[in-house]
């Protein structure tokens, strides 16, 4: 494989006019100092996004591999195993994973495919927060450890690695169409004589080929998260909001590399598709019912992208389990697991049991 430098349009440096941190800043949309507000537009990349050839990485010829960023470090997490990659003068900090410390001293980044695009953070922490909140007031009996989540400053931005394959389809079948028809037919009941239609289904051979193209059909390839949790932080916009790769974009964020292969990946795409490609099938066949007996597809214009995605993270344990609760960073949108507080629930049962007991006893004294 062929190896770049990313070489990015804006180097990262301190702020020209106190010396401090520059990040980018989501409420902005552009790289801004967190102490005296100094501001600098990112400009339009004259870049294109380009799908890449999924027969020649496996070919191993003309992908690009680079870090991230030219100062990009890496740090793994000992506890879940996680890397995460961020740039000075940020540190790690925190695991966004699992909320363990990590110890474990950065290297430099090594690198990667690189990312064609990205979606750029576009709701700040504070919103992300408020939004945290609003999904923890919804929920019943969440033990106080939740409650106070929304107010802790670990909530962390980082960008998670996805695919996305586009493929031309090609499917031959076998199967049977199901066609209906009614016949009436003679019954007894209680001694008298009745009728009924009874629906029956004919079957009939079918066989023939159906053919799809398939967009940027997006996977994770993180498995550091809850996938249906990730899943359902969904829609992401990526035609109205994809960007090319830009790596001033992660300056005060972290990014994590693919932990899924490419390979893997688009096996995954394969079951996506194939739940569409058997759509496709039962409307071929026609009729009132369908059976797939046999279904064989070919892959062909097989073409992939490297993405990173925005979500606010952050994860804490409770009764020595770890939780995780993300954000569209774009969208506003919360996933998260949820435990139950067993004290809670106890004495809302208790309070029940006593409103039943003393409205059972002012039955009886009445009576």
């Amino acid at each position: 494989m062929n190896q770049s430098n990313n070489s990015s349009s804006i180097k990262r440096f301190p702020c020209p006019s106190c010396g401090a941190k520059v990040s980018f800043n989501p409420e902005v949309a552009q790289l801004k100092c967190e102490y005296c507000g100094w501001e600098d537009v990112i400009p339009d990349s004259d870049e294109k996004i380009q799908e890449q050839s999924y027969e020649q990485y496996l070919n191993q010829s003309n992908i690009k591999l680079a870090t991230l960023s030219e100062i990009a470090l890496e740090v793994s997490c000992n506890n879940c195993g996680a890397t995460i990659e961020f740039e000075p003068p940020q540190i790690a900090g925190e695991c966004a994973f699992c909320g363990s410390n990590i110890v474990a001293s950065p290297t430099s980044s090594d690198p990667t495919i690189l990312p064609e695009g990205l979606i750029p953070f576009t709701i700040g922490r504070k919103k992300a927060r408020e939004e945290v909140q609003s999904w923890i007031n919804k929920l019943w009996f969440a033990p106080n450890a939740l409650k106070k989540l929304a107010q802790m400053e670990k909530i962390k931005g980082i960008y998670l690695p996805f695919w996305t394959y586009d493929a031309y389809t090609t499917t031959n079948y076998r199967g049977q169409r199901g066609v209906y028809y009614y016949t009436t037919e003679t019954y007894t009941e209680n001694q008298e004589t009745k009728t009924r239609t009874v629906r029956h289904t004919m079957w009939y051979s079918a066989s023939g080929q159906v053919s799809r193209f398939f967009d940027d059909i997006l996977i994770s390839a993180t498995f550091s998260v809850d996938k249906k949790r990730l899943d359902a932080l969904e829609p992401w916009h990526l035609n109205k909001s994809l960007r090319p790769y830009e790596s001033s974009f992660l300056a005060g964020f972290e990014a994590q590399k693919p932990q899924i292969s490419l390979q893997d990946g688009f096996e995954e795409a394969k079951r996506v598709m194939d739940v569409k490609i058997r759509s496709d099938i039962r409307r071929d066949i026609g009729g009132d019912e369908q059976k797939i007996n046999h279904s064989s597809t070919s892959y062909s214009a097989i073409t992939f992208k490297h993405i990173l995605l925005p979500v606010y993270l952050t994860a804490y344990r409770y009764q020595n389990k770890t939780y995780q609760v993300m954000v569209n960073a774009c969208t506003g949108e919360v996933q998260g697991d949820r435990p139950y507080s067993i004290l809670k629930i106890t004495l809302i049962i208790l309070f029940a049991l006593a409103i039943v007991a003393i409205v059972i006893t002012l039955v009886i004294r009445f009576n």
